[in-house]
Formats: structure tokens, C-alpha cells, sequence
């Protein structure tokens, strides 16, 4: 109806019509600016040699937009742009023209934001670059993730550590990976912790510095538990594989 609207009052000029909508779509964006939008899709894709993947979310305001199938051919129409022009950030996806328009991706969000009636946007995109490369998108388009690999040929496994990813949520991939930040913040943690359950102050650093090596050991994707056999790590299983295989990088994105 809103393309049915912008034609009679374009008097049947179709550029005029498009003109009209994407002025509609504007202020609909800058009425809902201060929208939250939670909902959405995650999705992540490889291209044809398999050694570039993108990732990425396109947000919406409800759930009901998230599973419309236009919405998601958008954020598909999106993704495929990325690995077409091979995007290295956010800023540089969102000013690639659109396919088939002249309007950039960020216009057309706005656009879609007039004709669909929610805040769109498109919030996080990263890219991975790789001998190999392996994306996995968890069943409902809420959570998906990208593996690199140093070796081509192992895109089961590398499946494996992409579902691994998505379903562990590790912070780094070893502990060298891990900020400073981080691991102050978890000493600090641990020494609470001692000292609440009585153990002298004095030994409650070398407590703390113990527990960090559990953290590591759960957190840090080559020393996570392998989700399948958790009775070797993530590291053991690439060498059981291939003793020089390795992940060189990994992406993780969700909506929550």
C-alpha cells in the first residue's frame, strides 16, 4: 500500500515514487532513533574458495519482522555485497552501493526502515581471511560464527570448531589472546572469592593465579573441552587431525 501511495502521489512517475519512499523511510528512522532494536538475524557465509567468510547482524525492533522472509533476503542480499567487494569493516559495508539501486547499503536500511515500520540496523560485521574458512549459523539465525583454519581440506572439523564457537562462547583464542584487562579483573574476582571462603589474605593472590588457569582452561577456545569428546581439548583434536594444523582466527556474533 505504501508503493501503492507513493505511485498516486508520484502521478504514476516510478523515480518520483522511490524518491517519496525513501523521504518516508527517513522520518520513520528519526522517529524511532531512540528505539531499542533487539531482535533480528546473525548470519555468516563463506565465499566459493572457502578462504574469506563475513559475519553479520541486521537488527529489527520484533521478533515478527526478525522471521520475515524480505527481512532476512535483505541481511542475505547484504552479506553476499560483503563477499562480493570483500568489506573489511562496518563503516566500509554500509557505503557500498546497494545491488540493483544507486543508494548505498545504509540508505537502504533507512528505506526499509519507512516500509517496514521498525528501526533497522545493521550493527556488527567482521570478516576472516584464511587457508580456510568455515561458517556455521545456529538453527533461528540468532548466532553464528567463523573459524579460520591454516590448512584447507578439514571443513567438517573446522564445522566442529565453528559449532564449538558458537556454543562455548570463548573470549580468545589461547591465553595469550586474553587482555590484561581481562585477567586483572579475574584475579580481583578470585581473591574476593578466597577471602570470602576464609582463606588468609596472604594466600589469597596465589589462590586467585590458581583459578586463572581453570579460566584459561574454559575460556580460551585451544584449551576448551572439545563439545564432542570433552576428554581432549579443541588443541588435541586439531592434532589428531594434522599435527600442523591450527586456527589461525575466530568470530563470534549474537544477538544477545
Amino acid at each position: 500500500m505504501d508503493c501503492k501511495n507513493a505511485l498516486v502521489e508520484a502521478e504514476g512517475d516510478f523515480d518520483k515514487a522511490i524518491d517519496i519512499l525513501r523521504k518516508k523511510g527517513q522520518k520513520v528512522a528519526a522517529k524511532r532513533s531512540d528505539r531499542d532494536a533487539t531482535e533480528g538475524v546473525v548470519l555468516a557465509k563463506t565465499n566459493s574458495e572457502n578462504n574469506m567468510g563475513v559475519i553479520l547482524v541486521l537488527n529489527c525492533e520484533t521478533d515478527f519482522v526478525a522471521q520475515n522472509a524480505d527481512f532476512i533476503a535483505l541481511a542475505e542480499t547484504i552479506l553476499d555485497k560483503a563477499l562480493e567487494e570483500k568489506a573489511d569493516s562496518l563503516d566500509a559495508l554500509n557505503a557500498l552501493t546497494f545491488p540493483g539501486s544507486d543508494i548505498t547499503i545504509a540508505e537502504k536500511i533507512v528505506e526499509q526502515t519507512g516500509v517496514i515500520g521498525e528501526k533497522l540496523e545493521l550493527s556488527s560485521f567482521e570478516k576472516i581471511e584464511a587457508d580456510s574458512v568455515v561458517a556455521y549459523i545456529h538453527p533461528g539465525n540468532k548466532l553464528a560464527s567463523l573459524v579460520g583454519l591454516n590448512k584447507g581440506n578439514y571443513n567438517d572439523l573446522g564445522r566442529d570448531i565453528a559449532m564449538q564457537v558458537a556454543a562455548m562462547a570463548p573470549v580468545a583464542l589461547d591465553q595469550n589472546g586474553v587482555s590484561q584487562k581481562v585477567i586483572d579483573n579475574e584475579i580481583e574476582v578470585g581473591k574476593d572469592q578466597a577471602i570470602q571462603e576464609g582463606k588468609p589474605a596472604d594466600m589469597a593472590e596465589k589462590i586467585a593465579r590458581g583459578r586463572l588457569n581453570k579460566f584459561f582452561k574454559e575460556n580460551t577456545l585451544l584449551n576448551q573441552a572439545f563439545i564432542k569428546d570433552n576428554k581432549k581439548s579443541i588443541k588435541q583434536h586439531l592434532v589428531d587431525a594434522d599435527k600442523d594444523l591450527t586456527i589461525t582466527e575466530f568470530k563470534r556474533l549474537s544477538l544477545s
